[in-house]
């Protein structure tokens, strides 16, 4: 049991963040508001794949995009392209036909197993303990039931263990790590030299009808995007909030009613660099493991600011490496033992001694403590509890908002002067995004460029932004899609086919040099000064310059390549000796091997997954992904 809760605790983290993160962003109601769209977008094996089915998968999947870019802009189009929505549709057959074979096959999850996966989710306790009331709360509020949950969540452990089946059988032999191992770890002594455009432009010559050719065989690329000039009014309960008053008292009152929520212990951050050594390794795979995490103990205690780049360089923890160590904030009880009992004894600053834990040899260092008593608090909680207070005022408000700028929708001046907001401007907004963040809004953009407000002249409908921000904009200038007249940009299209003449030139004269110097003949050449360089440490060389380095025979040197760059430059590279790679590391050769298995197991499912589909009556009706609500 506990095998089966361990390994899969990150899978329902993630499904956690799923069905939580998406009502963040597009708001609970979204997702039952168009539930009746229309017709089935498809079906597998004659059930069929629904609108509101297809439409929550592309919500999860739009916000899974929002996080990975840290909640930033993301251009309307792109949350809303061909290709999200095939990716969506195509993760749906996937799964249906996953489950179905999990089911032919015996794959089941016993109800002790769901339960105790669940009840061990910190999102789930209260005071340490799993909270049944806690639990249905949380899913109340996402509109969803325990049944729904645990059914859902259920499918994903099913699919889970198909593919387990796959990862416990993938093959990758030591030989094959070992060889990759090397050839990604060999050296290559490179010069270069860069033939530039610029040499060249006074040899480019222009036909006196270019310019006016490419203009008229290019018009996409001078078009101008239907464009509106908006203004905009704002409701937010942010804003109402920064106005409620609340008093010292009010707010330690708050805090000692709410303790339980605010004051959840002592959590510490810490970066580590660590030298795996499990359980299968010998005494003396452990006595090296040991010596290397030794070797980076000396190096950063004699220099503090290299632990970062030390571990990057060093650490074989592929989930923190490539973060200079860093494993964020946790509490006690997220880490191994003689790990989080080192952690817990250090100060801000301190690097620790070789600690050993179950996965290997650890070299940490302590940057953080974070306390959470009422001072380190206190703003989170008067924020809190303004935000309640504020809250019932902003519905209030928002049904008044939403009635003014329909029923007065010549202008935002009467909803501006009932609601005491300021009426402002957002400049020019294009129909497929703005600079302006909040008005960066699919929805809110596809109410600005509607009839009602370009050619009625009317408010836009009261559109959610998110994060209970409320906007309204109207359109006070339009220009239509064009494109820009030749006289405005033909000197820079002139300019543009000169340096393109250019780069061709520069290009012929660069592979005329590359022929003589792979005949043996001498030619004056300014090669840049040598460089070792490795597939990983590739010394500002771009990746189509690592490819042609490395794909050029060592066994005879110096040996010459050639490749043209974006910016129109040929680039001559020359190889002039190899280094091979040292002894292969066994810690680094059991990861690389790990990693390979992992790449088959997918490819292996892929296939699996093809053959299934091969075999099902799937029918889709991709045109209908495009229907727009009623």
């Amino acid at each position: 049991m506990f095998d089966f809760v361990h390994k899969h605790k990150i899978l329902i983290q993630i499904v956690l963040a799923v069905i939580f993160l998406p009502f963040a962003f597009f708001g609970v109601d979204s997702y039952f508001r168009n539930s009746d769209l229309g017709a089935d977008i498809g079906s597998i094996n004659g059930r069929p794949i629904t609108q509101q089915e297809y439409a929550q998968s592309l919500q999860e999947r739009q916000a899974a995009l929002q996080r990975m870019i840290g909640g930033g802009s993301i251009p309307p189009g792109l949350l809303d392209s061909p290709e999200i929505k095939a990716a969506v549709v195509d993760g749906i057959v996937r799964q249906r036909l996953l489950i179905d074979r999990a089911v032919k096959s015996g794959v089941l999850i016993a109800d002790s197993q769901l339960q105790q996966l669940i009840s061990e989710q910190p999102a789930f306790l209260e005071a340490g303990k799993f909270s049944n009331v806690r639990y249905t709360e949380i899913l109340k509020r996402q509109n969803m039931t325990p049944v729904q949950f645990e059914n859902g969540l259920r499918r994903d452990l099913m699919v889970e263990r198909v593919g387990d089946a796959y990862r416990s059988t993938a093959i990758v032999s030591n030989a094959v790590a070992d060889r990759l191992l090397r050839i990604n770890a060999q050296q290559r002594e490179v010069s270069q030299m860069v033939i530039e455009p610029q040499q060249f432009m006074a040899e480019a010559k222009l036909a006196d009808d270019a310019v006016k050719q490419y203009y008229d065989s290019h018009q996409d690329e001078f078009k101008v995007p239907e464009r509106a000039r908006v203004e905009y009014l704002v409701l937010a309960l942010d804003n109402i909030a920064a106005q409620t008053e609340v008093s010292p008292e009010e707010v330690r009152q708050h805090y000692e009613q709410n303790s339980k929520q605010f004051a959840k212990g002592e959590e510490r951050q810490a970066s580590h660099i660590l030298i795996t050594a499990d359980a299968s390794f010998s005494p003396a795979q452990k006595a090296n493991a040991r010596a290397q995490a030794e070797k980076m103990l000396q190096q950063v205690r004699k220099k503090p600011a290299s632990f970062a780049d030390l571990a990057k360089k060093n650490s074989q923890d592929p989930g923190s490496a490539a973060k200079g160590g860093d494993l964020g904030s946790f509490p006690r009880g997220a880490m191994t033992g003689p790990f989080e009992d080192a952690v817990f004894s250090m100060k801000v600053g301190d690097i620790s001694d070789i600690v050993e834990s179950q996965f290997g040899f650890h070299v940490i260092r302590l940057t953080a403590v974070k306390g959470r008593g009422f001072e380190d608090v206190r703003k989170q909680v008067e924020l809190d509890l303004k935000r309640q207070r504020a809250s019932k005022k902003f519905s209030e408000l928002a049904e008044q908002f939403s009635n003014l700028a329909f029923e007065q929708g010549d202008s935002l001046k009467a909803a501006a002067e009932a609601l005491k907001l300021t009426v402002q401007s957002g400049g020019w907004v294009a129909r497929n995004g703005a600079d302006n963040k909040l008005l960066n809004n699919p929805k809110l953009l596809q109410a600005i460029f509607s009839d009602e407000v370009i050619k009625n002249k009317r408010n836009s409908e009261v559109v959610d932004v998110g994060s209970n921000t409320l906007v309204s904009a109207r359109a006070v200038e339009h220009a239509p899609a064009s494109v820009y007249p030749l006289a405005d940009i033909s000197g820079g299209i002139a300019k543009q086919l000169m340096i393109k003449q250019a780069g061709q030139l520069a290009a012929k004269h660069g592979r005329e040099l590359l022929a003589k110097l792979k005949a043996g003949e001498s030619v004056a050449a300014e090669w840049t000064p040598a460089k070792m360089i490795s597939r990983k440490d590739q010394q500002g060389f771009a990746p189509p310059e690592i490819a042609e380095i490395f794909k050029l025979d060592s066994g005879k040197l110096p040996a010459y390549a050639g490749v043209e760059n974006p910016r129109g430059a040929f680039i001559l590279l020359k190889v002039s000796r190899t280094v091979e790679a040292a002894d292969v590391d066994p810690a680094r050769r059991k990861a690389t091997a790990d990693e390979l298995r992992q790449v088959v197991a997918q490819e292996q499912i892929n296939a699996y997954v093809a053959s299934l589909k091969a075999k099902a009556d799937v029918k889709l009706r991709l045109e209908r992904l495009e229907q727009k609500p009623q």
